[in-house]
């Protein structure tokens, strides 16, 4: 049985994360606030920035920036930089 979570990135009721897939508090805050769907679409949002800006996870400063880049995308309405990428226009 999957378990409901009010998603604060999508505004609304949707399925929740099976397990806690971040570590922390802010893990903890992820796997009770955010749907499977708006982590799927983080983590698209994710392997981009890391292809654009060649970043390294084995470096804390490029880990640091993605979390606050995480955040910012499911906490705060942010969008996601990246450079030359234009997303496609709705029909």
């Amino acid at each position: 049985m999957s378990r409901t979570v009010f998603c604060q990135k999508l505004q609304k009721d949707a399925e929740g994360l099976s397990f806690q897939l971040y570590p922390g508090e802010l893990g903890e805050k992820i796997f009770n606030n955010i749907s499977k769907e708006a982590w799927q679409q983080w983590q698209h949002k994710q392997t981009m920035l890391i292809n654009e800006k060649h970043l390294n996870m084995m470096d804390n400063e490029h880990r640091i920036f993605l979390e606050e880049q995480m955040t910012g995308f499911l906490f705060e309405n942010k969008e996601v930089e990246i450079e030359g990428y234009k997303p496609q226009e709705k029909k």
